[in-house]
């Protein structure tokens, strides 16, 4: 039984907690909470691996300790309120973090970065030298710290530095704790840095990143500044949690599979007869290896302060998830990094190899890396928490439709922010939110959304008690709005899930478009109000234009909300009538970049000017092309040496056998037809190589242009290279078991 009610303005309030998450994922807790999280902080520690949460980690209670007293003001200030970094705090902060890592085992250290490869990067330098005489000098101080250079020329560029062109430079980031890793016996102090090139053009994701979070904060404070509500707040932060999914393989079985050891997905494989249909891997007991090797990540990402909270199995058989709780943007996508790095490294160690690709595996599901962001101010307050009596929260409302019109405006962005090979295989399938961009907002805010386009403010519905009908169980609350699977972009509870990112990604982007896109929809309303109010903040004229405005924009972009099932095709074809766009692939949504609404968008905020955008078009579109053509000659490779010799050798068996067969007089027909069967399978495959060689070695004009030659890879070599897996997957269901010289799904995805 459901009990519920609806609170209205002189009514009662609601029982449980506005539907706000009880998610592990959700930004619940106040900003103090996490920082305390990251430095450390916990309270009577329990176990081994929460007494060491953070002990790898320079946090701030570390450096309370160590620094002194004016340099550590100093450097929180920074940390803390973002403003500019005094360097002549640099050489204290140096030495005492020198002196730590040294008196915990480091002998080298690193700038620790993110180029626009897709991962890390690092050149590690020895933290004392020989002085000649049989002593040693110190070698990272201040100047150390605050500036690397690294050889800029070597990471991709997408034309911002001619090869000949080398310098670059990392500087320090302040914003997010150095750490310690520990690989091999040895240890080294890795200092977080942005990346830019000679000219000071970024070459990293996390120089836009902490850009988008300024330009937020500054919207953001213009609106908390009509309402108010800025006093005691110097900042708006953005909070991410991502939740990372991912495969385990047997490492033995990977090392058969040359397409898991090169591009991280299978490139052939014939279905498994059962795979996720029983729906009995979900949440199922963890196998104990597994377990052993959940336990031994989530020890080293405790030691880095990574505040990693769940685990269990996922939907697909061998498929498992990780989630932290939600921090800071820029340390989140720091941590996001480092618990990528370490479950590829710790599987290793227990015989295993993570899979991070989208779709490692087809016809199952794929993977994914939920990505949860709300707003909130440095005093503590979540600026997307609906809080009681919703329907009087202007504030909130305010917040609300910002992120709904950017979504709308700019949903082709935001799509394409998430664009690669890899997700192009995810999106859309039967685990993941189709390329549709869309908003799911629940009922409860749904139905505020109406009142305030009707221009009559009246209720908030209210969450409810579930009556379960046996005595022992307890009477449990039910949220005011039911969570949605399917959307993209979900509101659930007091943040909003962006499911559409791919889980070998760093969140750096996706974020660096969420914040950029949701600052330029704060500009203009409060561009709107300051206009209108002209410093009338009135309680009631606040009031009255506020409706207007949010009126006036849930009309406009009422299009992009849709709480229903995303993966219907219904919902596609009403998307289209809406006029949402449908970017069905990476070199579709790559040409996002170029259009002059985008270029302007960015760079009246800040977040990048128009090279360093064109840049990174340039790098997407020669990355998506360069992955899709290595698939392609590693799909050759197997084809030619394995594939095509053991469906040559099984149509000689079965001739041989069926010559002996006619001789002693048995009727033979069925094994004609499997021989002609099969002898049809092995010319068609023969056929579809030579198609695939030809192609890779020159046919047809390459395009003028890195999004023009990753649309040709899209439209005519991909269907190309979908046809010989066809070939070759009917071929694995018909050859005998012992002569297939592939690993099978059935032993990939069980054998653990």
């Amino acid at each position: 039984m459901i009990t519920r009610t609806a609170a209205t303005k002189n009514g009662e309030k609601r029982s449980h907690d506005n539907g706000k998450s009880r998610d592990p994922h959700a930004n619940s807790t106040a900003l103090g909470d996490s920082r305390g999280i990251r430095d450390g902080g916990v309270s009577e520690p329990r176990t081994a691996a929460v007494a060491e949460f953070a002990a790898d980690v320079f946090s701030e209670r570390v450096m309370r300790d160590l620094l002194p007293e004016a340099v550590y003001y100093s450097l929180t200030q920074t940390i803390r309120q973002g403003r500019r970094l005094d360097e002549s705090v640099a050489e204290a902060v140096a030495n005492a973090m020198r002196e730590w890592a040294i008196a915990r085992g480091a002998t080298h250290y690193c700038h620790w970065f993110q180029p626009l490869t897709g991962s890390t990067a690092e050149k590690h330098e020895a933290l004392y030298i020989s002085d000649g005489n049989g002593g040693a000098l110190t070698s990272f101080g201040a100047s150390a710290l605050l500036q690397g250079e690294p050889d800029a020329s070597s990471f991709p560029s997408g034309g911002l530095r001619a090869t000949a062109e080398a310098r670059g430079y990392t500087a320090w980031d302040p914003t997010s704790p150095a750490f310690l890793t520990r690989y091999g016996g040895n240890i080294a102090l890795c200092i977080p840095t942005v990346f830019v090139s000679w000219t000071g053009e970024a070459l990293d994701k996390k120089t836009p990143l902490l850009r988008s979070i300024d330009a937020l904060s500054e919207q953001a404070m213009r609106i908390l500044h009509i309402f108010g509500t800025d006093n005691g707040v110097s900042r708006v932060r953005t909070t991410v949690g991502a939740e990372q999914e991912y495969f385990l393989v047997d490492e033995p079985q990977f090392f058969e599979r040359p397409d898991l050891l090169m591009c991280s997905r299978t490139l052939y494989g014939a279905s498994s007869a059962k795979n996720q249909q029983l729906a009995d891997h979900y949440f199922g007991p963890i196998p104990e290896r597994v377990r052993a090797f959940m336990a031994e990540v989530e020890a080293s990402l405790y030691r880095l302060g990574v505040p990693v909270h769940t685990r269990h199995n996922e939907v697909a058989p061998g498929q498992y998830e990780i989630a932290p709780l939600f921090e800071e943007a820029n340390v989140a996508c720091d941590h996001q990094m480092l618990l990528m790095e370490t479950l590829t490294r710790v599987a290793t160690r227990h015989g295993l190899r993570a899979l991070l690709h989208e779709k490692p595996f087809a016809g199952i599901n794929g993977s994914g890396k939920h990505n949860n962001w709300s707003m909130c101010t440095d005093t503590g307050v979540n600026l997307l928490d609906p809080q009681d009596e919703t329907h009087t929260n202007l504030q909130f409302l305010v917040f609300l439709v910002a992120v709904i019109a950017a979504v709308d405006e700019h949903a082709a962005l935001l799509r394409a922010s998430v664009a690669s090979s890899g997700n192009d295989h995810r999106l859309g399938a039967n685990e993941a939110p189709p390329a549709i961009m869309s908003i799911f907002l629940g009922e409860m805010l749904t139905d505020i959304v109406r009142q305030v386009e009707a221009g009559e403010m009246t209720r908030t519905l209210s969450s409810a008690v579930l009556d379960l009908g046996a005595r022992t169980l307890p009477q449990i609350p039910r949220h005011a709005g039911d969570r949605n699977r399917t959307s993209p972009f979900a509101f659930t509870g007091n943040k909003f899930e962006f499911r559409a990112v791919g889980s070998s990604m760093t969140c750096a982007w996706p974020n660096t478009v969420i914040n950029t896109i949701v600052a330029e929809s704060l500009a203009k309303i409060a561009d709107r109000l300051e206009k209108t109010l002209k410093g009338n903040t009135s309680p009631e004229k606040l009031a009255s234009v506020v409706f207007e405005v949010l009126g006036d924009l849930i009309r406009k972009h009422k299009r992009v909300l849709f709480d229903g099932d995303n993966y219907s095709e219904a919902w596609h074809a009403e998307a289209e009538r809406r006029g949402l766009p449908n970017l069905r692939d990476t070199a579709s949504a790559l040409q996002t970049f170029g259009e002059g609404n985008v270029v302007k968008l960015f760079e009246r905020h800040k977040v990048f000017n128009p090279s360093e955008l064109k840049g990174r078009q340039n790098i997407l579109a020669e990355k998506y092309a360069t992955e899709v053509r290595i698939e392609a000659d590693t799909m050759l490779m197997m084809a030619r040496q394995l594939i095509a010799p053991a469906g040559t050798r099984y149509e000689q068996e079965l001739a041989t056998a069926l010559a002996a067969t006619r001789s002693s007089g048995l009727d033979t027909s069925r094994r004609e037809r499997l021989l002609k069967e099969i002898a049809v399978l092995n010319e068609s495959l023969q056929m579809q190589i030579d198609f695939v060689t030809a192609w890779l070695d020159g046919a047809g004009e390459p395009a003028d242009s890195a999004v023009g030659e990753a649309c040709r890879v899209a439209s005519e070599l991909k269907p190309e290279m979908d046809k010989l897996r066809s070939l070759a997957d009917r071929l694995e269901a018909i050859v005998p078991m012992d002569s297939w010289p592939l690993p099978s799904y059935r032993d990939l995805l069980f054998i653990k």
